[in-house]
């Protein structure tokens, strides 16, 4: 396999240009990362009031928990940015994957300093993300509660639907069922629907003085039958050990609880990350041939200026050595053959626009990659499919359709990377969202929407002239029509809405993918190989 060829000029001045408002968005994503881990509005005093009550902070929670020294791949931790009065950094929970005794595990914490540990609507739709990536991947669930439940003034949006809280139950019975361990350390409070994360979990750890499990908390209590309890009397760590049975283990302290847990994750059945099973070929890893850093003078200020997905790949694989398939045909779409972190993975890049050719190009790509149980890596920055009369006329809606066939009913791990533009059907046929990759990342360039803010700007303003018709605009009008849609596509398609709403798995430093996509792909080497299905059927 050779080495990729490098045109790039690190001396040049686009170069500079480009690096420069590269480091100018890193250095915005780590002020925000920033924000979310100690920020938020009003933040200090809750800050304070957890640390007074002898309590350690999500974070450093799992930093005891976790093999001393080992990473941490934290998922969405901006999710909730720009929502709900931005008094929810992280949405009230952190989740993330993490090693204990070489086994990696899936946790899901509160952050009882973000409202009291109470739940809002992207706070249930991170634990479930996060229970279905744990899925996914086969890892056990440890569940760090300190949550005051439901934020009952959005119920509606909390608690009836399927991928509300009542998920989440289902999802952790499930999980349970299919050997994955669910382990709970009770800090705080587990309140009506929340009581259930400990109670559904194969073992539970409470902590004395601060863990504390009641279906109906004293005001309820008070209300319903008249009765004044003590919080601890009612629900406590003592009495759920021994008493009533709900806890397995009392532990006199957070750090004791943290050391009975790492005993009984050994107690488990889980595999390594080290584990291979031999299905994912596998090689001694290498670092790329090129520098990673040089992917912020590549990437283009200008995102209307396109870039090449190839000088990309250079700066992610093993040795920079890539094979690549019909590389003269089709070359709006770049797909070859690489490794990872010594884990062979199938590429599809996008170098701009996915035609016709590129389509049946990256359908046959697939194909190969599905027969040979070779992972699939998307890295998207297109702007959809061809459109016009000649596409049209050359079946670009049949050919993109394979292809977006074949991306669903593959069956080897996928993952994809959002390096620039993921607009339209694009989106859809790079494995975006819905096609179910295991993790989905994007860079803080990148952008997602039906279509770019300058394209919507004509579409749209043609539609709401055409149903003006009959009524005199001025130039004014029309100029102040744009602007509204223009507004309107920047802000919805701009990274940081993108990851407030869990559209992606986390917005990362493009230094930092590399590794990412290692660990995910070690996670998947250490499962069975995924069965393939019975095959496609293509409407030719």
């Amino acid at each position: 396999m050779r080495s990729l060829p490098s045109r790039i000029d690190p001396g040049s001045e686009a170069f500079a240009t480009n690096r420069r408002h590269y480091e100018e968005l890193v250095g915005t994503l780590r002020e925000r990362m920033q924000w979310a881990i100690d920020g938020g509005k009003g933040r200090e005093r809750s800050i304070e009031r957890h640390l007074s009550r002898g309590k350690i902070m999500v974070r450093d929670r799992i930093d005891l928990v976790i093999d001393q020294g080992s990473p941490f791949l934290e998922l969405s931790t901006l999710s909730g940015y720009g929502q709900y009065g931005d008094e929810a950094p992280g949405g009230g929970i952190v989740t993330g994957i993490g090693q204990v005794h070489g086994v990696p595990w899936m946790f899901i914490a509160n952050d009882a300093t973000v409202k009291g540990g109470s739940l809002l609507p992207i706070s249930i739709k991170k634990h479930v993300r996060a229970q279905e990536i744990a899925e996914q991947n086969g890892l056990g669930v440890i569940y760090l509660v300190d949550s005051g439940g439901a934020f009952l003034p959005l119920q509606d949006e909390i608690f009836p639907d399927k991928d509300h809280f009542g998920g989440s139950f289902f999802r952790q019975a499930r999980m349970s069922a299919m050997g994955l361990p669910q382990l709970s350390v009770v800090l705080g409070g587990c309140t009506a629907g929340g009581a259930y994360v400990p109670a559904l979990s194969d073992e539970v750890i409470m902590v004395e003085g601060i863990g504390r499990i009641f279906l109906g908390g004293p005001p309820i209590v008070k209300a319903a039958l008249g009765e004044i309890i003590d919080p601890d009397d009612l629900g406590g760590a003592v009495l759920h050990t021994r008493t009533s049975g709900v806890s397995d283990v009392l532990a006199r302290s957070e750090r004791e609880a943290y050391g009975k847990l790492r005993e009984i994750c050994t107690t488990t059945a889980q595999r390594a990350l080290e584990d291979r099973q031999g299905w994912m070929s596998y090689e001694a890893p290498e670092p790329p041939a090129y520098d990673p850093r040089e992917i912020y003078g590549i990437v283009s200020a200008d995102d209307r200026i396109p870039f090449d997905a190839t000088e990309i790949i250079a700066r992610l694989v093993d040795g920079s050595r890539f094979a690549p398939f019909k590389p003269e045909w089709g070359e709006s779409m770049v797909c070859g053959f690489a490794r990872i972190w010594g884990f062979q993975v199938g590429i599809l890049a996008n170098n701009g626009i996915i035609f016709s050719e590129s389509a049946l190009k990256a359908t046959h790509f697939i194909e190969l990659c599905e027969q040979r149980r070779v992972p699939l890596l998307f890295l998207q920055n297109t702007s959809g499919y061809m459109v016009g009369r000649d596409s049209e006329a050359g079946g670009i809606a049949k050919n993109g359709a394979k292809m977006v066939a074949a991306v669903a009913n593959a069956t080897v791990p996928k993952y994809t990377v959002l390096i620039g533009g993921s607009y339209g059907a694009g989106n859809y046929g790079m494995c975006g969202r819905g096609f179910d990759p295991r993790f989905l990342f994007a860079w803080p360039n990148s952008r997602i929407a039906t279509m770019s803010a300058e394209t919507a700007q004509t579409v749209l303003v043609d539609i709401r002239l055409a149903g003006m018709k009959g009524k005199e605009t001025t130039e004014e009008e029309v100029a102040a029509l744009r602007a509204e849609v223009a507004e309107q596509y920047e802000t919805h398609s701009d990274p940081y809405y993108a990851t407030s709403r869990l559209w992606d798995d986390g917005l990362i430093d493009p230094v930092h993918t590399r590794d990412a996509l290692g660990l995910c792909l070690a996670l998947a080497a250490r499962q069975d190989e995924p069965k393939p299905g019975p095959g496609l059927v293509y409407r030719m």
